[in-house]
């Protein structure tokens, strides 16, 4: 006699979409259950979670996106207790060739793929919960952030490339994206006949009123390279224009950025943790709240080896035959989180101190400059999991021993 469906088990694999997904469920045999269509809709979420209950007493739920698309689903399965694991989209597309149809790809295929995975790798994934709300947050503020700083990248792009047509010797006389006196003076003069007219010091009057520091420095520099060319360029009333819109919409994006950053450290700062990371040196709070986003609690790492493994900080082995110890840095890695130990590592290696101290013993070993940065931020992960784990801030002398 056949298991009735409250002693059976099953998987369930979804792949995951923004307006739909598509769910897939299997067996202990690997015999497909059922095949279906979900709407990214609460209600029919709730029903595939009944259907599923349905057919038997324990489910395994596996997806393949952990993201905003997912958001909704992950939400309903947990709060109903469902136990959910995250199998990655890259071991997916790698397993899919040896399912029937070879390399064509179709959403119920995958999620078919998803659900045999999670079948026959019972503990190779890792488990999915609900991000505190703070986290949940941080993760919307800081990926916010990073579309500014896209944006941002994209206008400056633009407003050199449209100086290098009207003078290129303004173009070069100023670095428009770390100076705000130069943009500000943009939103008015954008020529070099305008400025020559105007001169140093009524230039100067200007831009002190719109409390510009070193209001002269700017204004001599600019009526520098204005009287380096005579020469009117084509089309240079319009792109003038377009130099004064842009230079417009680039200070009003600074001050967007400026709200979001406050924005990101007050909520970084009620976390208890907060205090703990930016004791480190270089851990301020932007790159902390980036950290907290990434990791959550740190429940998903057994230790800091784990964590450095997700940042691309741990080698891996490519042995072959006889070849043994060769390691290369991994291809799969959260590039985000990497990128927040290598600036932190940047930052405290300036100062005086035991980064410093490591760093410069990195380079007195032959290392090149961002191969000491990188043994400096995979020494640091070290100590910040102690600091997290122990909850005690940093300190330059490593703690005493306790004895018994």
């Amino acid at each position: 006699m056949g298991l009735s469906a409250s002693h059976k088990r099953i998987w369930v694999g979804i792949d995951a979409g923004k307006g739909h997904h598509w769910a897939v469920a299997v067996d202990a045999d690997g015999e497909s259950v059922f095949s279906t269509k979900v709407i990214n809709d609460e209600s029919q979420i709730l029903q595939l979670i009944d259907a599923a209950r349905e057919k038997a007493g324990e489910i395994r739920w596996a997806v393949d996106i952990s993201g905003r698309a997912s958001t909704l689903l992950l939400a309903l399965l947990i709060a109903h207790g469902q136990h959910v694991v995250y199998v990655p989209g890259r071991t997916v597309n790698r397993m899919s060739g040896a399912y029937r149809g070879g390399e064509g790809k179709t959403d119920a295929k995958d999620a078919r793929v998803i659900a045999d995975q999670a079948r026959m790798r019972p503990k190779g994934f890792a488990r999915l919960n609900t991000p505190p709300e703070l986290v949940s947050t941080l993760q919307l503020l800081t990926n916010h952030r990073a579309d500014l700083i896209a944006d941002r990248v994209r206008l400056i792009n633009r407003l050199r490339d449209l100086l290098v047509g009207i003078c290129p010797a303004l173009e070069r006389a100023f670095d428009y994206s770390a100076a705000k006196g130069p943009v500000v003076m943009l939103t008015e003069y954008q020529t070099p006949a305008a400025l020559r007219r105007t001169g140093v010091k009524r230039l100067t009057t200007w831009l002190e009123r719109r409390k510009v520091r070193g209001a002269d420095a700017v204004a001599t520099k600019a009526v520098e390279a204005a009287q380096s060319q005579m020469t009117e360029l084509p089309g240079e009333k319009r792109a003038a224009k377009l130099v004064c819109d842009l230079a417009h919409q680039l200070l009003a994006l600074d001050e967007r950025i400026k709200d979001n950053d406050r924005e990101i450290r007050e909520t970084f700062r009620a976390d208890e943790r907060a205090e703990i990371i930016e004791s480190m040196p270089g851990m301020g709070p932007i790159l902390g709240a980036e950290f907290v986003a990434i990791v959550g609690d740190l429940s998903g790492y057994l230790d800091a080896g784990r964590l450095a493994s997700h940042a691309g900080l741990a080698p891996v082995a490519r042995d072959s035959g006889r070849r043994t110890g060769n390691y290369h840095r991994p291809k799969r890695y959260n590039r985000r989180l990497r990128y927040v130990f290598y600036m932190a590592a940047q930052t405290a290696m300036m100062r005086p101190g035991p980064s410093r101290d490591y760093y410069l013993k990195k380079r007195g070993e032959g290392l090149l400059h961002t191969q000491a940065l990188l043994a400096l931020a995979r020494r640091r992960i070290d100590v910040l999991w102690a600091m997290l784990r122990d909850k005690r801030l940093f300190t330059s002398a490593p703690p005493a021993t306790q004895t018994a």
